[in-house]
């Protein structure tokens, strides 16, 4: 691996797809079709390639092609270099694919709504392993150590990345329906301060945004528990211990059950939204639309 390989010597390697196709369809025209580009843009290639080797590769023959004897001379090693280089390509694909996608999730979202689902996703695509990373804190993509990220955003991601929306966000209050007697959509926002409102200490702004959004007076959050993450917020909603805040789907079957309640029927969306991140150059690998569509079919019943 140590020589050193004279890359001056190599013509325009973006016109050699342009050549093998032209030479085998003996069309130029078919090769702008089967490589999806215009009859110039394939023409161009071929001329900057004769340009680079110093003589004609094509003669006409009608509305034809057919290469010189200079062309019948470079076909057989284009098409094998091309070759070799699918081989390669696909060689390091196959090892790609034999190693677990990794999907970067919020604790709380694996714990209660896409680990129970990943069942299914297991039976319908036995060859793809998933590998779920979880994060407690932060909201951002970890690129690092993540192929696929199903993440709430808020701004932008980077330009490098690949964006999928899958739903806006959704900001509600969830609680056990013996909390309030079951007054689901009956209570007013004021009407929670008289509960324990169970806050996640990284989003303590959560329940001020709530309640400055229905346009509540202002009033001194008293009652307050302050625990590590959302998951043990629905833990604890659940046992009835407090009325939780939730932001996307992690309530969603709780709810549906009948678990956990709305207590007031009010929800504060346009605070950003939820998706799958990737980086840019894998967002159409197999695996990864795979994943993405299913989340997006799965989040759609939601």
């Amino acid at each position: 691996m140590s020589d050193t390989i004279n890359l001056r010597k190599l013509p325009p390697l973006k016109a050699l797809k342009g050549f093998e196709t032209a030479a085998r369809l003996q069309s130029v025209r078919g090769a702008a079709e089967e490589l999806s580009l215009t009859h110039p843009a394939i023409t161009h290639q071929i001329q900057s390639l004769e340009e680079s080797l110093g003589t004609k590769l094509f003669a006409r023959d009608g509305r034809n092609v057919i290469l010189t004897t200079e062309g019948k001379l470079f076909y057989p090693y284009v098409r094998e270099a091309l070759e070799k280089l699918i081989d390669g390509t696909e060689a390091v694909r196959r090892a790609t694919r034999s190693q677990p996608l990794r999907i970067q999730v919020y604790v709380t979202t694996s714990i209660r709504w896409l680990a129970p689902r990943l069942s299914q996703f297991r039976k319908d695509h036995p060859n793809i392993r998933l590998h779920l990373m979880t994060c407690s804190s932060g909201w951002d993509f970890n690129e690092a150590d993540a192929d696929i990220g199903f993440i709430f955003r808020d701004k932008p991601v980077q330009p490098h990345l690949h964006w999928s929306k899958l739903f806006e966000s959704k900001l509600f209050p969830v609680c056990s329906p013996l909390l309030t007697q079951g007054k689901e959509g009956q209570l007013q926002p004021e009407d929670l301060l008289n509960y324990p409102l169970i806050t996640v200490y990284s989003e303590v702004w959560s329940w001020d945004d709530w309640f400055k959004a229905t346009n509540a007076s202002p009033c001194e959050k008293t009652n307050s528990i302050i625990v590590d993450t959302l998951a043990i917020a629905l833990e604890m909603a659940l046992k009835g211990e407090g009325v939780a805040l939730v932001n996307g789907v992690s309530a969603d079957d709780d709810l549906k059950s009948g678990r956990l309640i709305q207590p007031v029927d009010y929800i504060v969306d346009g605070l950003g939204e939820w998706g799958v991140v990737c980086r840019k150059d894998i967002c159409n690998d197999e695996r990864v639309v795979t994943f993405i569509n299913w989340l997006s079919m799965e989040t759609s019943k939601s």
